[in-house]
């Protein structure tokens, strides 16, 4: 079978791989709809590997050249002993996240943050670039009609997204800053305004700031022309924003957000930094305000997810600017890393 397999920086190859044998018990084969190619697996493709292990990883033993892909959408072609719940013909969205079960987290239901945390994709034998993959039974969820397979590959940067906003404890009727509006960005100010919230977007680049305007659901401004910060306090009677959520990981973003956000008021880091950031922690002390990092998602969000896209609540094809073909998948990296690139939201076509 086919599959984009990464080896080393730069070095991603469409290969002819062997077929899986089989699902083992408690497993599922799967056939890959759609994968979307993720900010993390373009920091693998650009300077890796990172996240991808050389040795072999302590949860399962995989090692690099690693098939790429983790949010993805599937049909189910087969079941192994012990499968509830699924069947084959089933169309299916995978949770990626591995887990030991066993760490203190796992044993405190904060399997995201497992000690020896692997991710179908990154640190596995399978991903969901490819024409087939087994995975653990336990991590899919079946799409209901109403969820097309574009959107079930949608769900897992839709779950970062709303771990996010909902990290900022947003609530109907709170004023918002979005800052970044690349894929989680676009998704978490989704997902905001689904709430009720009224959302602005600071994003610099042109063709991100294009496609938040598109989201319909905010206003957007451009931090270069006109300061957030300002345009905010306007808007609120020189209070600011009740919660921002930083999806750039940019440090000129961050010290925005604490600018803008007012007293006793919520960040939540969403974006992942590169590098160390400076920011003044006298202003959260001096405001009372909250800073909270995000890591993932919680791995029991799956199915709230779909109902919210199934109900027509969370319209995550939205964010998608780009279907290409796995034949494709090279070229799609370089365009995304490009920055004149016209692309924010890729998607990989598996079969």
């Amino acid at each position: 079978m086919r599959a984009a397999v990464f080896h080393d920086a730069h070095d991603i190859r469409i290969e002819e791989v062997a077929d899986p044998a089989g699902p083992g018990r408690g497993e599922v084969l799967v056939r890959p709809y759609w994968c979307g190619i993720c900010g993390t697996d373009l920091h693998e493709y650009a300077v890796g590997p990172i996240v991808i292990p050389i040795d072999p990883h302590p949860l399962n033993g995989s090692t690099a050249p690693q098939i790429l892909g983790h949010e993805f959408s599937a049909e189910v072609v087969e079941v192994g002993a012990d499968v509830v719940g699924v069947k084959a013909g089933d169309r299916v969205s995978i949770m990626p996240l591995l887990y030991c079960g066993r760490c203190y987290y796992c044993r405190r239901s904060l399997n995201h943050l497992c000690v020896s945390m692997a991710c179908i994709g990154l640190s596995y034998g399978w991903g969901g670039i490819a024409e087939l993959a087994v995975v653990p039974a336990t991590h899919v969820s079946v799409l209901p009609d109403s969820v097309s397979d574009l959107q079930g590959a949608l769900v897992e940067p839709a779950a970062v997204a709303a771990y996010g906003v909902d990290t900022a404890q947003v609530r109907p009727g709170d004023t918002v800053l979005i800052t970044g509006a690349g894929p989680i960005g676009a998704l978490a100010a989704l997902y905001a305004s689904s709430i009720g919230a009224n959302v602005v977007i600071s994003e610099v680049n042109a063709t991100r700031a294009a496609l938040a305007r598109d989201l319909g659901v905010g206003d957007v401004v451009d931090p270069t022309q006109v300061d957030p910060v300002a345009f905010l306090k306007d808007r609120t009677e020189g209070i600011g924003a009740d919660a921002v959520i930083e999806c750039s990981g940019n440090e000129r973003a961050l010290q925005t957000a604490l600018s803008a956000v007012r007293s006793a008021g919520r960040i939540s880091q969403t974006g992942l930094h590169t590098k160390a950031a400076s920011i003044d922690p006298m202003i959260l002390s001096e405001h009372d305000i909250t800073l909270t990092g995000t890591w993932c998602y919680p791995v029991t969000d799956w199915p709230r997810i779909i109902d919210l896209i199934a109900r027509g609540r969370y319209p995550v094809e939205k964010v998608v600017t780009a279907q290409v073909a796995m034949a494709d998948v090279v070229s799609g990296f370089d365009t995304l890393l490009s920055p004149t690139g016209d692309q924010v939201k890729m998607l990989i076509q598996a079969r």
